[in-house]
């Protein structure tokens, strides 16, 4: 058998990994990638020639869910085409895939929308302002996630009766809290940019008013109130001298079908597994109860959510939530995840995206097959409220949503080249603003068609408020 002959020639010097370059050398690669790609592209939307219809789409993504359910979600996006993006991450998805990107990276959101972010507790009891929401996390352009943030916030200004000159101004606000922050980002060391957080002190100090201070404050005790111990009485009643989960359907409801306890209890003993040596000495604490399926959000509707009642020996009350995680919306545009289990895949991205995550957060495999994350239900966790709200709050609420996001992105991309990319200009943040107001246009008409497909006996939606 022959063997091959070892070459003669020397190798070539090894190029250092991109990570490893200069901080100058990442922001020059950066500024050069402009050549290829101008900042005012971004500002494009058209919808291509052969754009899909949006009903077909949501139709589709519907294929796994319940469809006892599914009217239900339908019935939350009819509300409004604010309520409409909401829950249509994956229609934006496919739309995206169609847009100029500088090919950089990064962990993306991938349903990166205001209200998305908000306070929730660290496990240290600290409250912090974070992104919140990581079903459809997956190495993605960073670009995706700021063009559906800064249309989120266009479709907020909107709702609330701002103009769009106003609706452009908050999207180019956020958009400059994230470019700017994401500068700082890159003199910072790795470790520097993992332990940044923003707590609420900080927000109320940084406060520019008495009368914002006031409102931050508000928001905060609001929050400190979202426990579980707080939400326990309002679901549960007393049942032959037990504590139970209260039927409230369609939104809270027990599964009588044969053998589904016996499977919840093997996908509890997976997610177990999957929780460190050291909180799995905790969860050992506690007790199953109850368990109900529970609807949850506008985009999860439909998937199989539950809730479980745990007790310690003393009676004291957890409760859990366990969300089925399907694979991202962005998958068919970025790629497949790396992880085979969909709960893994969500572990994992928020634990690299959040500055700090709930301890008990955990992934598992059901006893048929479905993928599931675990964490607590409603620790502390309160969303930015929209009504009411004006220009400037609105303006300074995406500023911080803008940080908070190049933050996230950092910890897991090239803050250096993004941010070379980006420059000290506005050109990218008026680019991101007119996409934004072009995208909301889009919304709008895909939210028509989706009433008229309703009015034509295509779909079925269920208003919860006429129950």
């Amino acid at each position: 058998m022959k063997t091959a002959k070892k070459s003669s020639k020397s190798k070539p010097a090894a190029t250092p990994p991109p990570e490893f370059l200069s901080r100058e050398e990442r922001l020059a690669a950066g500024q050069e990638l402009r050549a290829t790609l101008p900042r005012e592209r971004h500002a494009d939307w058209k919808p291509p020639a052969k754009r899909r219809d949006p009903v077909d789409l949501l139709q589709e993504s519907n294929r796994d869910r319940l469809p006892e359910l599914v009217p239900i979600r339908f019935g939350r996006m009819l509300r409004s085409p604010f309520t409409f993006l909401r829950g249509s991450a994956g229609l934006m998805a496919y739309d995206l895939a169609t847009t100029p990107s500088t090919g950089l990276r990064v962990q993306a959101c991938g349903d990166c929308h205001l209200l998305n972010f908000g306070l929730f507790a660290t496990p240290e009891r600290n409250l912090v302002f974070d992104m919140n929401d990581f079903d459809e996390t997956l190495p993605a352009p960073w670009e995706w996630d700021v063009k559906r943030l800064g249309t989120s916030f266009v479709m907020a200004a909107r709702s609330i009766h701002l103009s769009d000159k106003e609706a452009k101004a908050v999207a180019m606000e956020c958009v400059r809290g994230y470019r700017e922050h994401l500068r700082e980002l890159s003199k910072c060391s790795p470790l520097e940019i993992w332990y940044e957080r923003l707590d609420v002190q900080t927000l109320i100090d940084q406060a520019p008013d008495a009368h914002a201070k006031k409102r931050r404050e508000e928001m905060a005790a609001k929050a400190r109130q979202r426990i579980g111990e707080y939400l326990f009485p309002k679901i549960t009643s007393e049942v032959g001298g037990r504590r139970r989960l209260a039927d409230q359907p369609p939104v809270l409801f027990h599964v009588t079908e044969e053998g589904a306890h016996e499977r919840f209890r093997k996908g509890l003993e997976n997610y177990r597994l999957s929780l460190s040596d050291s909180v799995r000495v905790l969860f050992d604490r506690y007790r199953l109860e109850d368990w109900a399926m529970k609807v949850v959000g506008i985009g999860s509707v439909g998937t199989r959510c539950m809730v479980g009642l745990f007790f310690s020996p003393e009676g004291h009350p957890l409760l859990l939530q366990f969300k089925e995680a399907c694979t991202s919306v962005l998958a068919p545009y970025a790629g497949k995840s790396i992880y085979e289990n969909q709960g893994q895949r969500v572990v994992v991205g928020q634990r690299l995206m959040q500055s700090s995550s709930d301890i008990f957060l955990g992934w598992a495999r059901g006893a048929l097959g479905f993928h599931f994350f675990g964490r607590q239900l409603r620790d502390m966790k309160f969303s930015f409220p929209v009504e009411g709200a004006n220009v400037m709050q609105l303006k300074r609420y995406a500023a911080i949503c803008g940080r908070t996001l190049a933050r996230a992105h950092a910890r897991s991309g090239d803050a250096a080249k993004v941010s070379g990319y980006l420059g000290k200009s506005d050109v990218f943040d008026r680019a991101i603003g007119a996409f934004a107001i072009a995208y909301a246009d889009q919304t709008v008409s895909d939210h028509a068609k989706l009433a008229a497909a309703e009015r034509s006996g295509r779909i079925q939606a269920l208003v919860e408020e006429d129950l």
